[in-house]
């Protein structure tokens, strides 16, 4: 299976299956935030500069960028956030918008090596937007409908998954540069969607050799409690072969689900992510005043387990 390497002026991220999971960042993103639309709309980035930080802060990999406002100068808009964002983070972007004219100015305005969210299999689409990612050398999320609309067929959705690789490669965008979305859907409303997530990622994987992605927080959608179901859905995603998703790093559910999924899968050498993850919320819980009986472990039960972690990777090595 393919690496996906993006980058941004300093910082370059590695997208594959024998690598953590990468977390894309999402909440800059105006759709259902009405004071993040309003604020950006009226030329105010105050808010996108701090969810960069604090996402950055969280453990996000990656920053996804929309700024689709409605009757709002949305090319300007988004080349401007991107540029805020990269003044004050230094890890790559992702360029959101359904609108060709706004992909093309965030590509114009972003340093690096950015993802672009997103291409279909409409034709439109792909003559639209692919010559301009083979025009950027940009890596491209690949959204597995076209103008027949969303299969629930996984082998039709495959196939066009297979159709974009396969024009992408047309156009000179390598194979490696093409992540598959195997459309997430509300798992309320359509029974098994989660189960069709997982059979598509593991046909890409397979048959395409491509990395997937999806936007997480669509599975929970309409439903309460959606952190947890968003978390249990991506360690359930990242066991099926998913490498990437954007999600929210700030919901500690989520960034917990991941770091233990990928414990799980062997992407945390020695378990040492998690267990200085858990010692960082153990001291914030005294810290706190709160007490850390259930919440966190000791100090000395942390130590032991980083001697136990060492002792067990030399054992391996010595097998």
């Amino acid at each position: 299976m393919l690496e996906t390497i993006i980058s941004s002026p300093t910082k370059t991220v590695i997208i594959g299956p024998n690598r953590p999971f990468v977390i894309i960042g999402e909440r800059i993103n105006p759709t259902g935030r009405k004071k993040l639309a309003a604020e950006m709309a009226a030329g105010n980035f105050s808010r996108v500069r701090q969810d960069a930080i604090d996402q950055v802060a969280a453990g996000a990999h990656v920053i996804d960028v929309n700024a689709g406002i409605p009757l709002a100068d949305e090319p300007a808009l988004l080349a401007e956030a991107i540029r805020i964002v990269q003044s004050v983070t230094d890890v790559p972007i992702c360029i959101d918008s359904s609108i060709v004219a706004a992909l093309k100015a965030g590509l114009a305005a972003v340093k690096g090596k950015p993802l672009v969210n997103s291409v279909t299999g409409e034709e439109e689409r792909l003559e639209s937007v692919l010559p301009m990612v083979a025009e950027y050398k940009a890596a491209v999320i690949a959204i597995s409908n076209d103008e027949t609309g969303i299969s629930y067929d996984m082998r039709e959705r495959l196939k066009v998954a297979k159709k974009i690789v396969e024009r992408a490669e047309r156009y000179g965008i390598p194979r490696c540069d093409v992540i598959i979305d195997p459309l997430a859907m509300p798992a309320g409303a359509i029974a098994g969607a989660g189960k069709n997530v997982f059979e598509l990622v593991r046909m890409v994987r397979e048959e395409l050799g491509c990395n997937a992605c999806c936007g997480a927080s669509n599975i929970s959608f309409g439903l309460p409690g959606r952190p947890v179901l968003n978390g249990a859905f991506l360690a359930m995603a990242i066991a099926a072969g998913m490498t990437c998703a954007i999600t929210n790093p700030i919901e500690h559910e989520i960034k917990r689900s991941i770091m233990a999924a990928d414990l799980m899968m062997g992407h945390d050498e020695n378990c040492l992510n998690w267990i200085a993850v858990s010692r960082e919320n153990a001291q914030s819980a005294v810290a706190s005043g709160a007490t850390p009986v259930n919440a966190a472990v000791s100090a000395a039960d942390q130590a032991r387990a980083e001697r136990e972690a060492r002792r067990a990777s030399r054992r391996a090595a010595q097998a």
